[in-house]
């Protein structure tokens, strides 16, 4: 499908439409989730690293069926490698972040790398955000706000797993009282959760890819401690949200691929005052499938495909840094997205990469350009980014010929490698159709190329899809459109449109 509409924009739906849902809720790297309910409301806030806008904020009614609501950030600040100076700040940047509503106030604790907290607030989930420095660094913020308003941040590094607990001051913007409340070995990824006089603070286990809850009846502990799922049962790095009637449910990431880091939803039920992932059927595992938390609220999904249309830029897209706005546009030519080439000397550092999350479990995205106005030197084109990107790119010669060149980048410990697979494929027409297709089930992507959007021919073979957070950027392999030269160009990329859809299963 073209255009902004998110009917069946995504290659897959966890609401099966009979009143069960499957996990993951969204097949796509959705990492690091923290999870609140606001009235009959749930939001939910999930690392975005260097992408542009950061800080991605989702909403839903029913736990299942999840919207885009926009984005914290509508650019990063606080260092130039944000705008990809110094090497940039892929695998660092904005994560791990934590969400907490009171008062009428959305608040938001994070910690970019190598920065000092943050605490974000808005009246509005849709914005506009404000926020307060603290005087220091909590890695992993987990921000709790008790019942009488008091603040805390929990805070705990994996390679030790020392909690520490930050009381912060009445309007959340000084910490007035540090000290350590407990010692989980390899602890990070803190959240506390209140019930019923319990103070639950879950932490994720990252050497395990395991969760553990620890409960007190003082923030401040004694805490005790009690295993609850990993990754084989369901993933780790989560904790609670309290459905309108009182029941629980759970929210866990679990590490999938080259997709990335997904998000699963579990039923929890109670025994002794304990939180057990599961139903009672089936305790300490969270479900493939399950009955829906809420029933009766309308399918909705986050957008995909594009027609650019809009005069502002679709949530669904984010840039691979802080973007150079005078070089794209949506309103030099209406209906179409124009991306001038930046310059750079390959695709990992080159600015305006436009992003969008791959979606598993098989997935197709074909773009329609417009390439009449490549210039010489000019590298314009689509496919995917990350620890692996593999890029299907319009060229042209200093005679004036365009050609496809088919390029996969590894980005390595010493920088990103390019291998070119296809150097030259001459092509002719002003109308182009790229498409790429990511199968997460064979962990293989292929692009092809279409001169009429019927007859596709494939280039360069299959590569792989790969997920690595020391090389790559630290996210799942993402959609992307790009365009740089080497030399100032005057040349431009008109994008149509980008429709995604499944990919049909493989023939036997």
């Amino acid at each position: 499908m073209i255009g902004t509409s998110t009917v069946d924009a995504q290659a897959w739906r966890s609401d099966q439409g009979d009143g069960t849902y499957r996990n993951p809720v969204l097949f796509a790297d959705y990492p690091d989730p923290d999870i609140i309910r606001v009235g009959e409301d749930f939001y939910f806030v999930s690392t975005t690293f260097a992408n542009s806008p950061g800080i991605t904020l989702l909403h839903s009614k029913d736990l299942v069926s999840w919207r885009l609501a926009g984005h914290v950030l509508p650019r990063l600040d606080g260092s130039p490698k944000f705008d990809l100076q110094d090497g940039g700040s892929y695998r660092h940047g904005f994560f791990a972040a934590s969400l907490r509503h009171h008062a009428g106030t959305f608040y938001i604790a994070v910690t970019p790398v190598g920065m000092k907290t943050r605490i974000y607030r808005s009246r509005s989930a849709d914005g506009p955000w404000t926020y307060s420095e603290l005087d220091r660094q909590a890695f992993d913020p987990g921000l709790f706000i008790d019942d009488d308003g008091t603040g805390y941040i929990a805070t705990s590094v994996g390679s030790n797993g020392t909690v520490t607990l930050l009381t912060l001051n009445r309007d959340f913007t000084a910490v007035e009282k540090s000290q350590i409340v407990y010692f989980n070995k390899g602890a990070e990824g803190s959240k506390i959760v209140k019930r019923g006089g319990w103070y639950y603070l879950f932490n994720a286990i990252p050497g395990k890819l395991a969760l553990t809850v620890s409960r007190a009846r003082s923030p401040t502990g004694p805490w005790e401690t009690r295993p609850q799922i990993d990754d084989r049962t369901g993933g780790h790095q989560g904790a609670l949200v309290d459905l309108p009637n009182g029941d629980y449910y759970g929210f866990v990431m679990v590490d999938a691929g080259p997709i990335g880091r997904m998000t699963n939803i579990s039923p929890v039920f109670w025994q002794d005052d304990w939180p057990v992932w599961g139903t009672p059927q089936a305790p300490g595992r969270v479900p493939d499938r399950a009955t829906k938390p809420i029933q009766g609220k309308a399918f909705v999904e986050p957008a995909a495909s594009d027609d650019f249309s809009s005069p502002a830029l679709g949530k669904q897209w984010q840039w691979n840094h802080n973007p150079q706005d005078d070089r794209w546009s949506l309103n030099q030519r209406p209906g179409f997205l124009r991306l001038r080439p930046t310059q750079a000397d390959g695709i990992w550092t080159a600015r305006n990469t436009l992003l969008q999350k791959g979606q598993g479990p098989r997935s197709r995205a074909v773009a329609k350009l417009d390439i009449a106005h490549i210039r010489a030197g000019d590298i314009c084109g689509f496919g995917t980014f990350g620890k692996i990107s593999a890029q299907l790119s319009v060229t042209r010669g200093a005679g004036g010929r365009r050609a496809l060149t088919m390029q996969v980048t590894d980005s390595t410990r010493d920088g990103p490698r390019t291998e070119i697979r296809v150097p030259s494929v001459p092509i002719s027409g002003d109308r182009l159709w790229l498409r790429t297709d990511m199968d997460f089930v064979e962990a293989a992507g292929r692009v092809a190329y279409s001169l009429d959007g019927r007859r596709w021919t494939e280039v360069g073979g299959d590569f792989p899809l790969v997920y690595d957070w020391r090389t790559g950027t630290f996210q799942g392999q993402q959609f992307a459109l790009s365009c740089y030269n080497q030399e100032p160009s005057r040349g431009w990329l008109d994008i149509d449109s980008f429709t995604l859809s499944a990919l049909p299963e493989p023939r036997p």
